[in-house]
């Protein structure tokens, strides 16, 4: 028996408002919530919905929160389940980006943001070494990995280059025969959910850069892009993001950018929000709290609104894409790869919160991240072992560790 409407937005009500500590621990919540607690979904269904937003870009559980509701009511269930998984988060990184333009510069704040920092580094490390026990099994995902973490961290090759080389690299090699088709579904209508969601998604971000609203039209098109490209959650572009936004369109500072990041990690709902916070962040250094908020929104129209997109389009075909093995072929090329970008950031974030200074170094076309070792900050150093300890060793959880490093930023500010 299907849920009622008020009865869905109880329940993936409470799903956006707990959905703290990532896609695994959010996967888990609606395991237990829709799987064990209500028999709404059944094991099997549930699990080839996972694989099916593995397939897809942008943040999974999200998307498989959008699979459940349009399962169970519909189009209008599947807006409502994915739209209040977002939300609460959506709505507290608002009011953080708030309160980190006014208070952000104080000694003690960047002290507290210095543990942030700190422990994303060891949230970062503990990601890269679970996705890795689980992707890296084998001789050839290990490879992948490896070049995939060359390939970005010492040649600067584009994100997206390296995701779609890994994905036809396991589509073209895998050798495993097709399952018999089932039917496709009689009411699924594929051209008209294609031009109906791509022309909600993209028709505001043409009619910006018609209107000459330059910055807005940018951050639009730039995560509207980066919402096709986004396999393997927020870890996976996180290095791409930033070098686009500090590098190419310097809208934000390095500093600023890892402050984002470890503020998304704080809150509800996916990491990927942290496209909100750099968006509105840009939009207050550029024109105050008025342009923060309308680049806020462009931010989270441009990022996931194609999320419904690729629900709405694949949900109706779930049973027969899940006979495809080629396309499990080329995910598991792409999660490979993933491990090794993933990699590149955890190296990437922790020489820039340990060291003031990272000039690079070039040879050819290789350019490596040299950090100066006289630059080390040792506040900041202890604090990323200490969080370390509390992660791996007394496996705290991450709202303890996070509260514990803040309080320690502090307190080692204020002797």
């Amino acid at each position: 028996m299907n849920p009622s409407i008020q009865e869905l937005i109880r329940v993936f009500g409470r799903i956006g408002l707990l959905s703290f500590g990532g896609p695994a621990a959010q996967i888990a919540l609606m395991h237990q919530e829709l799987v064990e607690r209500r028999p709404w979904l059944d094991e099997q269904t549930y699990l080839r919905a996972l694989s099916l937003c593995m397939l897809l870009p942008g943040p999974e559980a999200m998307q498989l929160a959008t699979y459940a509701g349009w399962r169970l009511r519909g189009v209008l269930g599947g807006l409502i389940a994915g739209g209040l998984f977002v939300l609460p988060g959506a709505l507290i990184i608002a009011v953080l980006v708030a309160l980190y333009a006014a208070y952000g510069n104080l000694p003690l704040v960047q002290a507290a943001f210095l543990g942030v920092k700190a422990t994303v580094i060891a949230i970062v490390v503990q990601a890269v070494r679970n996705l890795s026990c689980k992707a890296l099994v084998g001789a050839e995902p290990r490879v992948i990995a490896g070049l995939a973490f060359l390939a970005i961290f010492a040649l600067n090759l584009p994100f997206p280059l390296i995701i779609a080389t890994a994905a036809l690299w396991g589509f073209a090699t895998s050798k495993e025969q097709a399952a018999p088709a089932t039917p496709t579904p009689i009411s699924a209508r594929p051209i008209r959910t294609a031009v109906l969601w791509l022309s909600l998604w993209l028709t505001p971000l043409i009619t910006l850069s018609l209107t000459g609203q330059e910055l807005l039209a940018d951050l639009g098109w730039f995560f509207a892009k980066l919402a096709v490209v986004t396999f393997g959650g927020a870890y996976a572009v996180l290095a791409y993001m930033t070098q686009t936004v500090v590098e190419t369109y310097q809208w934000v500072s390095t500093d600023q950018m890892i402050d984002a990041l470890g503020l998304a990690e704080t809150t509800p709902g996916p990491l990927i929000l942290v496209t909100q916070f750099v968006a509105m962040l840009s939009g207050q250094i550029a024109g105050g709290a008025s342009l923060a908020l309308a680049a806020g929104l462009v931010a989270l129209w441009a990022t996931f609104v194609p999320c419904f997109l690729w629900i709405f389009l694949a949900a109706p075909y779930l049973d027969r894409i899940s006979t495809r093995p080629r396309l499990t072929a080329a995910l598991r090329g792409i999660t490979a790869a993933v491990v090794g970008v993933i990699l590149n950031l955890s190296v990437w974030f922790g020489l820039n919160v340990l060291f003031d200074q990272v000039p690079g170094w070039s040879w050819g076309p290789i350019i490596l991240p040299l950090p100066d070792l006289a630059t080390l900050d040792i506040h900041a150093l202890f604090l990323t072992l200490a969080a370390g300890l509390l992660i791996f060793r007394l496996k705290s959880g991450l709202a303890t560790t996070l509260i514990a490093m803040v309080l320690a930023g502090m307190l080692l500010q204020v002797l």
